[in-house]
């Protein structure tokens, strides 16, 4: 009997923050030789892994046998150290129509991904000795496993798990695939399909663009089509479209490295403000527009999103946009566009200061010297925010805010930036305080309304003296 590969995840599409489970089998060497081990040669690379010439072996690791003779591994701790989100947008993306770097946020069109995704293959291997003293040896025995592609997402207790009839088990990830989901065709979040935003907010949206095994002329993503319309549903303008190729930060010609696996389209308000004459001739009376991705044959192959443009609050409350890293290694936005209040605390080193001059021939009292001073003042800016009146949908999505480990105020579009500007102005680190989320709804609280509060994570250093 030779070495075989008894288990594996049940999809090649992977979240990593999941049980990535391999088991592998020889029975016959397990119960004839000695010292007996399981090896597994982990490889993680942003290209096809040959396991022939590859070069991208991250670990060796090691098991013995259990009671059945198996050797069981979980490498999600391991796989799961090897992605990160995207917060700059990739090489070939653009600014304002300038390839300057840039916040992902701020992208015009199209930007691929430099660390979402990975490609994930194993070579096992056994190893044990002939007699009970003997020196253990490799066996000229070994399984190659398929290759996996791993992103920078995980697993809620309450997401279904499929499993078929051999025990290989795992969430379904083809509703990410574009034109072949089993469910939909879904982009990477879990927010609502209909959205809102201010005139002036930038954010993405992210798609798998891994066509459909057999199918690729027809799953393939060719363009981005928006739509804009007015309060009364009537078309402004002509169809904004954003072709996935070079020039516009996606890929002319698809190719299976890792950085084509995952594509962020920039699309809302700011950023076709960035580029789109069409959008901007048309901001007066935009209401709402739609954006959907298709394929060559001009057939859609994703969700429509529905993104309305907010009315300017009369009341002058300044809107505050933040944005998320959500379950899948993509980005949420939503902007608080009810009461707002800033609170600015301090804190500081003090010394006492002598009260005149005593490094000098004489004595000389000064009235600005002497008494307690501050050596320095550090600055903390908390930002406590309502949300408007929001339904039971976005009462769940909300949830990912609270369990979000990044989250960044994000500031909206400037028509006087120079590209020789850093733009590290639109993005700013935030903490969030608020460590209690109560899911509300309509039966038990009729209006639906939270309010949250974060904590600028750069402290203001002001001058020492």
């Amino acid at each position: 009997m030779a070495l075989t590969i008894e288990q594996n995840p049940l999809y090649t599409l992977n979240p990593v923050g999941q049980e990535v489970i391999f088991t592998a089998l020889d029975a016959s060497i397990v119960s004839t030789y000695y010292k007996v081990k399981y090896i597994a040669e982990v490889h993680i690379s942003t290209v096809d892994i040959d396991l022939a010439t590859s070069t991208a072996l991250v670990g060796t690791f090691k098991t013995t046998p259990n009671n059945a003779g198996a050797g069981i591994f979980d490498f999600s701790s391991i796989v799961e150290s090897f992605v990160s989100p995207d917060n700059l947008a990739a090489s070939g993306s653009e600014y304002k129509l300038n390839s300057i770097s840039h916040p992902l946020h701020l992208t015009d069109k199209l930007s691929l991904n430099d660390n979402v995704v990975r490609y994930l293959k194993i070579r096992f291997k056994i190893e044990g000795s002939t007699t009970a003293t003997g020196n253990v040896e490799l066996i000229e025995d070994s399984a190659d496993s398929n290759q996996y592609t791993l992103f920078n997402g995980y697993l809620k207790h309450t997401d279904v798990i499929n499993r078929d009839a051999t025990g290989n088990f795992g969430f379904n990830t083809e509703i990410f695939q574009l034109g072949g989901g089993a469910i939909g065709n879904e982009i990477l979040t879990n927010a609502p399909t209909t959205q809102y935003a201010n005139i002036n907010d930038y954010g993405t949206l992210s798609f798998m663009t891994t066509p459909k095994t057999g199918d690729v002329s027809n799953t393939t993503l060719e363009y981005f089509k928006i739509k804009l319309y007015d309060e009364s549903g009537v078309q402004l303008g002509a169809d904004i479209t954003i072709d996935n190729v070079d020039a516009n930060g996606g890929n002319t010609t698809w190719n299976s490295a890792t950085k084509n696996q995952l594509l962020h389209l920039g699309c809302f308000p700011a950023n076709l403000k960035n580029w789109s004459s069409v959008f901007l001739a048309n901001t007066t009376n935009l209401s709402f527009y739609l954006v959907e991705a298709f394929n060559i044959s001009n057939t859609s192959i994703s969700d429509r999103y529905t993104i309305n443009i907010n009315c300017p609050t009369l009341k002058g409350y300044e809107p505050i946009r933040l944005t998320w890293l959500n379950q899948w290694g993509a980005w949420d936005y939503y902007t608080f566009n009810m009461k707002s209040t800033k609170t600015i605390s301090t804190k500081g080193s003090t010394y006492q200061q002598l009260a005149g001059t005593w490094n000098d021939s004489i004595y000389s009292p000064s009235g600005y010297k002497g008494g307690k001073k501050a050596f320095r003042v550090n600055a903390t800016e908390k930002i406590s925010m309502n949300t408007d009146f929001v339904n039971e949908a976005e009462s769940e999505w909300f949830e990912e805010l609270i369990n979000s480990p990044e989250v960044y105020i994000l500031e909206g579009f400037e028509s006087t930036v120079s590209t020789t500007q850093l733009l590290n102005q639109y993005v700013t680190p935030a903490r969030l305080t608020t460590s209690n989320f109560t899911r509300k709804t309509v039966a038990n609280d009729k209006l639906i309304q939270y309010t949250f509060e974060v904590e600028k994570s750069k402290i203001l250093r002001t001058q020492s003296v």
